[in-house]
C-alpha cells in the first residue's frame, strides 16, 4: 500500500538541505571549518537582528518627530507672537505712561489733609521706604523677581495647570513686570490675547529699565483699594500716615491688598486683612526677609486703622481746595502740594458739633442734613463741613446749595437803615401793614406796637424789617448786601427784607465777617500756597488790599443790636461761657423748611444751616433751637485758650451816654419776652411784591418816623 505520510521537508514553503559544498584545499575564510549553525542556532539569530532594527527605528521616528512639532510648535508660537506684537506701538515709540498729578492737601499744621487726583497719593521713590514694604510685596506676589526676565516659567506653568483643571481663565502666574505691564499699556480683561502682549511688554520693561526702577513702577501704579493708587495712597487712606512710615504689620497688609483689593481691606473687613497680613508675614519667613520672631512680634501689634474714614467731613474741605488750585493754577500737570487755612482741631469740633445735634435731635425734628463754615476775621477759612456724611453724599451744602435765609437778611436790612440815617434807638411800629396783595405777618401773629430798632432786630420782626426797606427802598438793602459779600442775584422788592432770595451759607457767613473785623472788607480764601514736590512755588497768596466798608459808628450799633439777639433775641441758645461776647442772627423760612444761624466773636465768624435736601419741612426746627446749638457747641469750645475781646465798634445810644456794646437795651424789660416763640419766616415767600419799587416813604429815624409810624402816615 503507498505510504500518504507527509513529512516536513513536503510541506508548501519547507526548506530542503542545500547542497554539501567541497572544502577548499586553501586558505579559508574567518569561521570556516566550523560546524554549520544548527536550526536553532539560525533562527534564534534571525529572531535577534530584526527586534534591534526596530527599536532604533521607533526611537529615531520619535526623535525625528519631537523635533518637528518642536520646530513647527516654535514657529506657530513665533506667528502668534508676532501677530500680537504688530497689534502693539514698535519698541522705538513705546514709553511708560504719565503717571497721573497727585495733589497733596496739608493743613495749616502741616497734616495731610488729604490727596485729590486719580491716584490718591503721591509717587514715592524706592530707596525712601522701608526695606520689609517691598520685601513682603515680593515675597507674596513674586519670590523671584530679581533673578527671572520678565517672565516666570514655573509660576506660569503652575498657573497653566490650575487654569486647566478649573476649565477657565483663573490664575494669571503674573510676574511683578507683567502686572506692570498690564496695568500701564492694557485693559484688564483676562483673554489669551492680552496675556500675549503682556508677556511682549514684560520683556520690553525688563530690556528697558533695570529691576529697581521696575520695582519701583509697580509699587506706585498698583490699585489697592478705597481709590488708592501706589502704596503711598493706600498708606495715606488706611493708616493715615506716608509709606515712608509704616511699620511691619501695616507693610504685609497693604502687600496681602494685592490678591483683592475689596475682599482684604481693612477698613471693610478687618478680620480678613489680618488673616491675610499673617500669610505675608509667613511668606516673609519663608523668603528670609524676616525672622519668625519679626513676624510674631508684627502679628501681635496687628495694624489699626487710623485714616480718615470714606464719610469724614474733612473731605468737603479737599474737594475744595480742589477746585480753587484748579482755578489758581490751571490744570495740574505734575504731583504738587497745597499749603491750605484749614485747622484741623476746629475742623473736627466743627464736624462733632453738626453730626453730634443732627444725631441727637435730627431724627425726631425731621432734619437731616446741615452745614457749618467759619471764617477767621482776615477771611481765612478755618473749617468747612459740607453735609452730614462725606461718604453718603459729597455734594457740599456749605457752597452749592441755594437756600432762602429768612431772617438771617435782615442785618442788611438795618444796614442800610443805620446808613440812612436811623439809629438803635430809633423807634418803628410793629403793626399790621399790606402793599397791594401781600401782608407780611410776624412769625407768632402778634403785633407789640412801637418799639427801638434795636429790639425789632433781637425779635426779628418782620413788619418793621418790610417797613424799613420800603423806607430805604431796596436798591440800598441790594446795595448794603452785595458790598458786604453777597454774590447772588436779589430780587427787587419788599420780600427781600425777609430772605427770599436765595444765597449759599458760604456767601451770607463771608458778609458776616466785617461785622467782627472792623468794618473791612474780606475775600475769603482757603489755599495759602502751592508748591510743586521739588520745591517751586507755583502761587503764593499775598495780602490783599482791601478798605473798610462799615464807618466805625455804623459799625457800633449794628454790633450793639446784633449782639442784643445773642443775649435777649432770638438765639440765647448761642450765647457763649464765660460773658464771651458774641453776635449774630437767626433765620428760619416758610414751613420750617431751612433754618439758619450766622454768628460772630472778635475772633471767629461761623454760620450754620439745618434742613433736608429735598426741601421737605421739618417739625418747628427754628434758626434760634438747633442751629443755634451747633454753633454754641463747636464756638464755646473753639475758643478754648482764647483771650475775652470785645466787638469791635462804638454806639452811643440816648444822646451821648455810651454804652458798652454787651449791655442789654434798659427797655427790654423781662415779661415783655414771656411766651415769645424764637424765629422768624416769610409769611409767603411766593407771594413776592410786584417787581418795581413800591412808593417810598422820604426822611429819617427819630421822633418824626415815630409819629409816621404810629399814625400810619
Amino acid at each position: 500500500m503507498s505510504d500518504f505520510r507527509v513529512f516536513p521537508e513536503d510541506r508548501v514553503g519547507a526548506v530542503k538541505d542545500k547542497p554539501k559544498r567541497r572544502r577548499s584545499a586553501g586558505p579559508t575564510r574567518k569561521g570556516a571549518g566550523r560546524p554549520p549553525p544548527t536550526k536553532a542556532r539560525r533562527g534564534k539569530g534571525r529572531r535577534r537582528k530584526p527586534k534591534r532594527r526596530t527599536g532604533l527605528r521607533v526611537t529615531w521616528f520619535l526623535i525625528k518627530t519631537g523635533f518637528t512639532l518642536a520646530f513647527l510648535g516654535a514657529i506657530a508660537l513665533a506667528g502668534i507672537i508676532g501677530y500680537y506684537a504688530m497689534q502693539l506701538p514698535p519698541p522705538s515709540e513705546l514709553a511708560i505712561p504719565k503717571r497721573p498729578a497727585n495733589v497733596q492737601i496739608i493743613a495749616m499744621d502741616g497734616t495731610v489733609l488729604g490727596n485729590r487726583g486719580p491716584t490718591g497719593g503721591e509717587a514715592v521713590r524706592l530707596f525712601e521706604l522701608p526695606a520689609y514694604l517691598p520685601q513682603a510685596v515680593m515675597a507674596i506676589e513674586d519670590r523671584r523677581f530679581y533673578s527671572h526676565y520678565g517672565i516666570d516659567p514655573i509660576g506660569l506653568a503652575r498657573a497653566m495647570l490650575v487654569n486647566l483643571r478649573a476649565g477657565a481663565v483663573v490664575q494669571g502666574g503674573s510676574t511683578l513686570t507683567q502686572q506692570l505691564a498690564k496695568n500701564l499699556f492694557l485693559e484688564p480683561e483676562r483673554t489669551i490675547e492680552r496675556k500675549i502682549q503682556e508677556v511682549i511688554l514684560a520683556g520690553w520693561l525688563e530690556w528697558t529699565y533695570d529691576k529697581d526702577e521696575i520695582l519701583e513702577m509697580y509699587l506706585n501704579r498698583v490699585y489697592l483699594g478705597a481709590g488708592a493708587t501706589g502704596v503711598e495712597a493706600a498708606a495715606r487712606r488706611y493708616y493715615g500716615k506716608s509709606a515712608r512710615e509704616i511699620n511691619l504689620a501695616e507693610a504685609a497688609t497693604i502687600a496681602g491688598l494685592l490678591k483683592a483689593p475689596s475682599r482684604f481691606a481693612p477698613t471693610r473687613h478687618p478680620e480678613r486683612a489680618e488673616a491675610r497680613m499673617r500669610t505675608v508675614l509667613a511668606a516673609m519667613v519663608e523668603t528670609g526677609a524676616i525672622t519668625e520672631i519679626d513676624a510674631k512680634l508684627a502679628a501681635i501689634n496687628a495694624a489699626e486703622v487710623r485714616g480718615a474714614p470714606a464719610g469724614a467731613a474733612v473731605h468737603y474741605a479737599a474737594d475744595w481746595v480742589m477746585q480753587e488750585t484748579t482755578r489758581l493754577i490751571g490744570e495740574v500737570q505734575h504731583d504738587v502740594i497745597v499749603e491750605t487755612t484749614i485747622n484741623p482741631r476746629l475742623q473736627r469740633l466743627a464736624e462733632d458739633a453738626l453730626k453730634g445735634v443732627l444725631d441727637e435731635q435730627g431724627g425726631e425734628r425731621d432734619a437731616s442734613q446741615g452745614a457749618i463754615i467759619t471764617v477767621d476775621t482776615s477771611g481765612a477759612v478755618r473749617a468747612l463741613v459740607g453735609g452730614r456724611d462725606y461718604g453718603k453724599s459729597q455734594f457740599n451744602r456749605a457752597f452749592k446749595a441755594k437756600r432762602q435765609p429768612g431772617s438771617a437778611f435782615k442785618p442788611f436790612v438795618y444796614l442800610a437803615a443805620m446808613e440812612y440815617g436811623l439809629s438803635p434807638d430809633t423807634l418803628r411800629r410793629d403793626a399790621q401793614v399790606r402793599y397791594g396783595d401781600w401782608q407780611p405777618k410776624n412769625y407768632d401773629g402778634k403785633y407789640r406796637g412801637p418799639m427801638p430798632l434795636a429790639e425789632g432786630l433781637a425779635r426779628s420782626i418782620n413788619t418793621i424789617a418790610v417797613r424799613l426797606t420800603d423806607e430805604v427802598g431796596p436798591d440800598r438793602v441790594i446795595e448794603a448786601a452785595h458790598r458786604m459779600g453777597i454774590d447772588a442775584e436779589l430780587k427787587r422788592n419788599l420780600s427781600l427784607a425777609l430772605g427770599t432770595s436765595e444765597v449759599s451759607l458760604y456767601e451770607l457767613t463771608r458778609a458776616y465777617v466785617p461785622f467782627a473785623n472792623g468794618g473791612y472788607e474780606v475775600l475769603p480764601h482757603v489755599v495759602t500756597r502751592i508748591r510743586s514736590l521739588d520745591g517751586r512755588v507755583l502761587y503764593d497768596r499775598q495780602p490783599q488790599a482791601v478798605g473798610r466798608i462799615i464807618d466805625e459808628v455804623t459799625l457800633g450799633a449794628m454790633n450793639y443790636m446784633m449782639q442784643m439777639t445773642v443775649t435777649d433775641g432770638t438765639a440765647r441758645r448761642a450765647s457763649l461761657p464765660g460773658g464771651r461776647p458774641a453776635a449774630g442772627k437767626t433765620g428760619t423760612t416758610q414751613d420750617f423748611r431751612d433754618a439758619w444761624f450766622i454768628g460772630y466773636t472778635a475772633d471767629l465768624v461761623t454760620g450754620v444751616w439745618i434742613g433736608n435736601d429735598d426741601r421737605k419741612p421739618m417739625k418747628k426746627v427754628t434758626g434760634g433751637n438747633l442751629p443755634a446749638l451747633v454753633w454754641n457747641d463747636f464756638m464755646a469750645r473753639a475758643h478754648d485758650g482764647f483771650p475775652i475781646a470785645m466787638l469791635p465798634g462804638w454806639y452811643e445810644p440816648h444822646g451821648g451816654t455810651q454804652l458798652a456794646i454787651d449791655d442789654n437795651l434798659p427797655w427790654l424789660e423781662p415779661g415783655a419776652r414771656d411766651g415769645y416763640a424764637p424765629g422768624s419766616r416769610s409769611n409767603d415767600p411766593a407771594a413776592i411784591f410786584v417787581e418795581q419799587e413800591p412808593p417810598r416813604r422820604q426822611g429819617g429815624g427819630g421822633i418824626g418816623g415815630f409819629f409816621r409810624d404810629l399814625f400810619g402816615g
